[in-house]
């Protein structure tokens, strides 16, 4: 019934219907409680801050119940995380944990250099744990960091991109319904679902494709030092476990999330630490495994994501094996 409800919703949406509600506790207000440290591990007046990238990785934010309630994209929450940890010197060391597919390729590339960013002005050492699913996006990421260490059932790698599309042309011909779309310009409609596939259109967008896996490449060469060979052998879009990145260079180190603390503090040259993280209020952030992102709602409600998704042809720094070919 949830999902049945989230469709109505979108389809009230599309068709020019506005749901107004009016709640005391304040659902529609954008505005985000600020963040607070909590200490989820260790002890010691030095802290390691560990900071989530999971679940899709955006750029712009996400909605649940119903898009009633917003929530901060990938990027703003690294973001405004990031901000809070340049102003604490406490801050020996940062863990990315890293448990996504993937994602947009513009936002992938956007938390990459915000890690960049706060690694080189602040000057501390960043390690990547891998946990669960690590790809694309998500390993694209891990790759700002000075050491990747991955868990031993992790899987990573997924080196490529994809851009998702639908050629409805034959259904629309069996229905009897024709595309009647008016453009100025040769390739106003490329790739249109629409109209009949079009090589002229698929080899435009093929370049495109071409140029982000190449800079995609470019990344991971720079972060692992591998020579061309190596990295052809690594960048087909396939997956690994965590053994085989590891023997493939793409990771330094299998081991849980624990040892990627380790690494942390050891890098930084402490012993001990505070293990931080920062919650807004009403998340859950009290243990090392929590996550602020994707909780029962969000999850339940992927349907949405997946309508949101649809609404126009995207590219992707994304291991989706429900949308390979």
């Amino acid at each position: 019934m949830r999902r049945i409800a989230v469709v109505l919703a979108c389809w009230l949406a599309g068709s020019g219907c506005v749901l107004v509600v009016s709640s005391p506790l304040g659902l529609l207000s954008r505005d985000r409680p600020p963040l607070e440290e909590v200490v989820v591990d260790g002890e010691g007046k030095d802290k390691v801050l560990l900071i989530d990238v999971a679940g899709m990785i955006t750029d712009t934010p996400s909605r649940r119940a119903l898009g009633l309630v917003e929530e901060d994209s990938t990027l703003a929450r690294i973001e405004a995380e990031l901000a809070a940890a340049k102003e604490d010197d406490r801050i020996r060391a940062v863990v990315v944990y890293v448990r996504s597919p993937g994602g947009g390729v513009t936002a992938s590339d956007d938390v990459y250099r915000a890690v960049r960013r706060f690694k080189d002005e602040r000057k501390v050492p960043v390690v990547a744990a891998l946990g669960g699913v690590a790809a694309s996006g998500g390993y694209y990421v891990a790759c700002a960091a000075d050491r990747i260490v991955a868990h031993p059932t992790a899987v990573t790698g997924s080196i490529g991109v994809i851009m998702v599309n639908l050629n409805l042309d034959g259904l629309l011909g069996k229905i009897g319904v024709r595309d009647a779309t008016v453009k100025a310009g040769r390739y106003k409609n490329l790739m249109s679902p629409l109209k009949p596939l079009d090589p002229e259109d698929h080899a435009i967008v093929q370049r495109i494709v071409d140029s982000l896996h190449a800079h995609f490449k470019d990344v991971v060469r720079d972060a692992r030092g591998l020579d061309d060979a190596r990295l052809a052998a690594v960048s087909d879009g396939r997956v690994f476990d965590a053994p085989t990145a590891h023997a493939l260079g793409l990771v330094d180190e299998v081991g849980d999330l624990h040892a990627a603390i380790d690494a942390a503090k050891k890098a930084a040259g402490i012993e001990e630490a505070k293990v931080i993280r920062y919650r807004r209020a009403g998340e859950s952030a009290d243990t090392l495994h929590a996550r602020w992102q994707g909780g029962p709602d969000v999850q339940a409600l992927d349907i949405e994501g997946e309508l949101l998704r649809a609404a126009g042809p995207r590219f992707l720094y994304l291991w989706d094996p429900m949308r390979a070919e």
